[in-house]
C-alpha cells in the first residue's frame, strides 16, 4: 500500500469514526431533555387547557431544547384526582391539583374548601403568594412529595335559582333545595349557606332544574353558560361563596433533579401560565353577568358580609375546623 493509500485510508477511518461517534451521541443528546408530561381534565376550549400552551411557549423561549413537554388534555392520560398518585409513581411530571384533592392528604389545606374563606381572585393570589401559602406549600412538599410552582384561579361559585326570590341573608334560602356534588364536604357547604343541600349528579342538574326536583344549583358563571342552565333558571345571586383554586405541581424528585436555572425558568413559565388563566377567567366572568341578563335572568347581590359571618361561624363550630392550624382563619381574614 502506498503512502497516498495509507493517507486516504486514515481519512476514511477517521471520518467513519466521527460519523459513528456523532450517531452514538444523538440518543444521549435527546435523552438529556427533561421529560415533562402534563395531565389535565380540561377540554381544549377551557382557559385551564390553553394556559398549558402558554407555559410551553414560555419554556421554549427561556429554556430552548431543555424540556420535552407533552400536553395531555381531556383526562386522556390520567383521570381527574389520580394525578398525585401518578406523580408519586414517576408516571407524570406536572398537573394542576385542586384544593379538595390536596386536603385529602394535607388536612390543614381543607380551610380553602370552606365557604367564605377567600374573598376574591386577588385575595386568593395574595394569600398563596405570601407567607400563608409558603407555610402550607411546605406541608404539601412534606406530606405529598410535591412542589407547588404556582396557584391559579379556578372560578367563583354563585347561586343560580329556578325561580326569582329575594335573597339577602342565609335565612332567605331556608327550604331551597340546592343541588350540590355528592360528597359530605360539598353538602356541608350547602347547608351552611342556609339551604337544603341536595346531592345530584352534574349530568342531571339541567333536568332537575327544569322539572323542579331542585330549586337551585351553584357553579361559576362559565359553567352556567356552558351547561345552559340559564335556559331553566330565572336568577343569579352573586353570593361568591367559594373562590376556588388549583395548584400547578411537580414531584419533588423531578424538581430536585433540575439545576437552579431550570427551576427558575420552569417556575416563571408556570406563573406566566397562571396569570394568563386568571386574567382570561376573570374577564370571562365579568362579561357573563351581561350575557345572563340578556338571557332574561335577574342578577342580584346579597348581603355578602352577613353570609360570610354566618358560614364561617358554622364551619368553626364543626369538626372541619378542628384540623385548621390555630389562628389561620384570622390570618386569612386579615390579609388585604
Amino acid at each position: 500500500m502506498t503512502r497516498q493509500s495509507n493517507t486516504n485510508f486514515s481519512r476514511r477511518t477517521l471520518l467513519s469514526a466521527a460519523l459513528a461517534l456523532g450517531a452514538s451521541t444523538q440518543p444521549a443528546l435527546a435523552q438529556s431533555k427533561q421529560l415533562l408530561r402534563i395531565s389535565s381534565p380540561a377540554v381544549p376550549d377551557d382557559w385551564h387547557a390553553k394556559m398549558w400552551t402558554v407555559l410551553k411557549d414560555q419554556l421554549d423561549k427561556s429554556a430552548p431544547g431543555q424540556f420535552d413537554l407533552q400536553i395531555n388534555l381531556n383526562a386522556s392520560l390520567f383521570k381527574q384526582g389520580a394525578e398525585p398518585v401518578a406523580m408519586a409513581r414517576g408516571n407524570l411530571e406536572m398537573a394542576s391539583i385542586s384544593a379538595f384533592d390536596i386536603a385529602k392528604i394535607v388536612p390543614e389545606f381543607s380551610i380553602f374548601t370552606a365557604g367564605y374563606v377567600v374573598r376574591d381572585p386577588a385575595h386568593l393570589m395574595k394569600l398563596f403568594n405570601g407567607p400563608i401559602g409558603g407555610d402550607l406549600f411546605k406541608l404539601v412538599s412534606e406530606k405529598m412529595d410535591l412542589t407547588i410552582l404556582s396557584p391559579l384561579y379556578l372560578g367563583t361559585r354563585q347561586l343560580n335559582l329556578r325561580e326569582a326570590r329575594k335573597v339577602l341573608t342565609p335565612t332567605d334560602l331556608k327550604g331551597v333545595k340546592l343541588r350540590m356534588p355528592g360528597s359530605k364536604e360539598w353538602l356541608f357547604l350547602g347547608e351552611a349557606l342556609g339551604a337544603t343541600a341536595t346531592p345530584l349528579a352534574f349530568g342531571e342538574v339541567y333536568l332537575g332544574l327544569k322539572t323542579g326536583t331542585i330549586d337551585a344549583q351553584d357553579n361559576p358563571l362559565p359553567t352556567v353558560r356552558s351547561a345552559k342552565f340559564y335556559e331553566v333558571t330565572k336568577q343569579i345571586t352573586l353570593t361568591s361563596h367559594l373562590v376556588d383554586s388549583l395548584f400547578i405541581c411537580v414531584p419533588n424528585k423531578f424538581w430536585n433533579a433540575l439545576n437552579a436555572d431550570q427551576k427558575t425558568k420552569l417556575q416563571g413559565a408556570a406563573q406566566a401560565a397562571a396569570q394568563y388563566n386568571n386574567t382570561q377567567r376573570i374577564k370571562d366572568e365579568a362579561e357573563l353577568v351581561t350575557f345572563l341578563k340578556t338571557q332574561g335572568l335577574s342578577v342580584t347581590t346579597p348581603d355578602v358580609d352577613a353570609f360570610r359571618k354566618s358560614v364561617q361561624a358554622t364551619y368553626l363550630q364543626s369538626d372541619y375546623a378542628k384540623v385548621w392550624p390555630s389562628g389561620l382563619l384570622e390570618r386569612i381574614n386579615a390579609t388585604r
